[in-house]
């Protein structure tokens, strides 16, 4: 981490898939060498910098060092794009992952070798994070040790899928960052109560340089392809595997539950607290789908969470 300006690393992962291979970028805060890793992980269409707060916080508050690890999902933010949009899903997306957590401790080094691991997952970032820690016989470096699910779960509502495919990747350019901003929350009155500057800001990272000085989003508009695809009877059959991988999680986990959510349901959500790790459910009023985690209260829950002893 740049101490001086508070910025994060930039930093790179190759990453294979069917035709070779791509680039992952993610952003790293806090201590490099640190046996404690963080990785926070966004939604559908956001990036990693949407977690700049929560990691600035994690890193001054926790007793010891700790890292906290940012990725852009394959086709957003600094990441490259795939050639095939078929490749836009969540079995790439949970490989990438094993390879940057291999990169990850392998820059360690076998005397230093990461020894705890936490997951923060937004929407389909938890849903990588029910893969991972659901899965036996992955090659993580360590089990995840404790996992937060922000707003999702294994049922999603087909309401909520049908509201994704109309608007993920149909995007176009807007003449200046104030006109992206206000057309994203737009789309984003589920994240619940964000100041405008702070909107702006993370907005900022949103974006990039379109044509004529005009600017546009982040990410391939085809990773809405394979979102559009889905069908009724595919979004039962995966509900019926994540149930699976989550009844397999060993991980304390906490569940967060925008009270407004369209997509994790209340009765979901207590079915999380009744099977798999028995999630602690944490549901929030004034929030949809799903909270920004950038508030100093929302903020207050994942630290203590992941920093408790």
């Amino acid at each position: 981490m740049n101490t001086q300006t508070g910025q994060p690393s930039l930093e790179f992962v190759s990453c294979p898939h069917p035709e070779g291979q791509h680039r992952m970028a993610y952003w790293r805060w806090g201590d490099a060498q640190a046996r404690h890793v963080v990785v926070c992980v966004h939604g559908l269409t956001r990036q990693g910098r949407d977690f700049d707060r929560l990691a600035q916080a994690l890193i001054e508050k926790g007793p010891h060092p700790l890292q906290v690890i940012c990725p852009d999902v394959v086709g957003r933010g600094r990441s490259e794009w795939l050639s095939q949009p078929a490749g836009y899903q969540i079995p790439q997306y949970a490989a990438d992952m094993l390879a940057l957590l291999a990169q990850l401790n392998t820059q360690l080094g076998a005397e230093n070798p990461l020894q705890t691991l936490d997951w923060v997952g937004t929407s389909m970032g938890g849903l990588m994070g029910m893969v991972l820690a659901g899965q036996a016989g992955l090659p993580l470096p360590v089990p995840i040790r404790r996992l937060v699910l922000n707003d999702v779960g294994p049922a999603i509502t087909w309401s909520s899928v049908e509201r994704m495919q109309s608007y993920v990747g149909q995007y176009g350019q807007y003449r200046d960052l104030d006109e992206a901003a206000a057309a994203m929350w737009a789309l984003s009155q589920g994240f619940g109560p964000v100041p405008a500057a702070l909107w702006r800001e993370m907005s900022a990272h949103m974006l990039r340089p379109g044509t004529a000085g005009a600017v546009t989003l982040h990410y391939d508009p085809a990773i809405g392809v394979p979102v559009r695809a889905m069908t009724p009877e595919a979004a039962a059959a995966g509900e019926a595997a994540l149930w699976t991988l989550y009844d397999q999680i060993q991980a304390k986990t906490l569940l967060i539950r925008g009270q407004d959510s369209d997509l994790l349901t209340a009765e979901t959500a207590t079915a999380m607290t009744q099977r798999g790790p028995h999630a602690q459910l944490d549901t929030w009023p004034g929030f949809g789908h799903a909270p920004t985690l950038t508030g100093d209260d929302q903020i207050a829950v994942v630290s203590q969470f992941l920093l408790s002893a």
